[in-house]
């Protein structure tokens, strides 16, 4: 008969040879345990309770009253709304020039000549500029009366021209202001990535014959997918998300005009407009949305394009 001894002995080699067995599976997950727990409680959790309060009316001190979809059908008959969320388009659509300008100047400073790195600093001073400084800089810019601009405003007959005061075009002048760092950000990403690209290919490009825009269409700018792609990522955030220039520089204003979905959630959930908690969350859910309708889309040609090798 088997002792209590050896049946323990048995059960203790069996328990071993089952971690044996599976250590290569669990390890990673072992070690990502820690950082799934923190994404889940600092992003997953807020996220679902910002969802969960946009189908309440709730002030933030009262009891929450259930009131399903009613903040969301508001918001289509919100005039607010979609002029916010048509600044968000424009910002978006304008925001995408820094990647291809980030480009231009990274192949620009990717060079070996003298006082290179003194020039690169200067390009890389806007990143490391606080948002707020660079907004309030640049409303000073803006100031028509003693603005930096202003002498070339009155060059071309618009003496006394105030951008932000003005409907049509204060939006485009928070963008300018918004674009410049953002344009450094993706110099930097592109000046990393040059840095990997293999010399051995751009050698034999020129033995076959490549040169110029052909060397950099064919043989350095598919290796610089990858940092295509984080700067693309990061653009299109940085464009839907924006709310410290408008904040800084505008307010939302003239009446409404600069007003984008980030801003206008401040205002209707915790500025002195009414606390609406609900119907924050209501726009804080829908530009969530549209932010993972293009995060998911370029994971997906991300993948698509790993999986072929490419």
């Amino acid at each position: 008969m088997t002792t209590a001894h050896e049946a323990q002995t048995n059960v203790t080699l069996r328990q071993s040879g089952w971690w044996k067995r599976n250590q290569r599976a669990l390890m990673p997950w072992l070690f990502l345990m820690p950082g799934i727990f923190l994404f889940t409680v600092y992003v997953l959790w807020p996220i679902m309770s910002s969802i969960s309060i946009s189908l309440y009316q709730w002030d933030g001190l009262s009891p929450a009253t259930y009131v399903g979809l009613e903040n969301y059908i508001e918001l289509m008959d919100d005039e607010e709304f979609y002029t916010a969320l048509w600044n968000n388009v424009r910002w978006l659509v304008c925001f995408m020039g820094a990647v291809p300008i980030g480009l231009a100047l990274a192949l620009f400073l990717n060079q070996v000549v003298f006082g290179i790195r003194l020039i690169k600093s200067l390009f890389f001073f806007p990143f490391v500029i606080s948002q707020v400084v660079i907004g309030l800089v640049f409303t000073w810019f803006y100031e028509p009366n003693y603005g930096i601009i202003s002498p070339l405003l009155d060059l071309v007959g618009l003496e006394g021209w105030a951008i932000l005061a003005d409907e049509d075009y204060a939006t485009y002048g928070i963008i300018f202001a918004g674009i410049y760092p953002q344009i450094a950000y993706c110099m930097i990403l592109y000046l990393t990535g040059l840095n990997n690209v293999s010399a051995d290919q751009i050698e034999a490009g020129r033995m076959d014959g490549a040169t110029g825009f052909s060397l950099f269409w064919n043989i350095i700018l598919p290796q610089l997918r990858p940092a295509t792609f984080i700067a693309v990522v990061v653009t299109i955030i940085g464009s839907l998300r924006s709310f410290d220039m408008i904040a800084i520089m505008t307010q939302g204003g003239p009446w409404g005009s600069t007003n984008v979905l980030a801003y206008f959630m401040f205002e209707q959930a915790l500025s002195e407009y009414g606390y609406r908690m609900g119907y924050g969350s209501a726009i804080a859910t829908i530009l969530f949305s549209i932010m993972m309708v293009y995060i998911l889309f370029f994971i997906y040609r991300m993948y698509r394009d790993e999986k072929r090798g490419l």
